[in-house]
């Protein structure tokens, strides 16, 4: 299923990590929140920074430096976190600044990444006149084997197949 249709236009969240820039669709966003400490979670996937208290609601931080390949850094207050859903999980996504929102036209649209080996989380590729961004698609941003793994984490029962 491709979340951004060629039949209208749709908006994604755009955001920065290692100063490049990625997308989110804006059905999957939740809301954004500033850097906040973070609890670590043992015998969570290696993907998992730690656990991120907002208002009472206990969110897994999914480390996108370590899934993108980038260095790690410590969490710094001028961080962001998207909180968005990664199919029926809520999730918070650590990132070094959300831009905002942008309204991705039918021309500006390519899904044939999605097809290419190792690129499974990726959605497609929104064409900006200043580059392109990889926009991402949370529903298979954890792998099966990690999902189950951080639903053991977090002392939740998984879900019969």
């Amino acid at each position: 299923m491709n979340p951004l249709p060629e039949a209208r236009p749709q908006e994604v969240l755009l955001f920065t990590l290692e100063r490049q820039r990625y997308g989110l669709p804006v059905e999957d966003v939740r809301e954004l929140v500033r850097a906040a400490r973070l609890t670590p979670l043992p015998q969570a996937p290696d993907v998992v920074e730690g656990l991120l208290n907002l208002r009472g609601e206990l969110l897994p931080v999914l480390d996108l430096r370590r899934r993108f390949r980038h260095a790690a850094r410590p969490l710094s207050p001028m961080d962001h976190f998207i909180v968005a859903h990664a199919g029926p999980r809520p999730v918070a996504l650590r990132v070094d600044r959300a831009e905002g929102l942008h309204v991705i036209a039918a021309n500006e649209w390519d899904d044939s990444p999605r097809e290419l080996p190792g690129v499974g989380y990726v959605a497609g590729v929104a064409k900006l006149p200043d580059g392109l961004v990889l926009v991402h698609d949370l529903r298979s941003f954890l792998s099966e084997a990690e999902a189950l793994q951080l639903d053991t984490a977090l002392g939740a029962r998984p879900e019969p197949a």
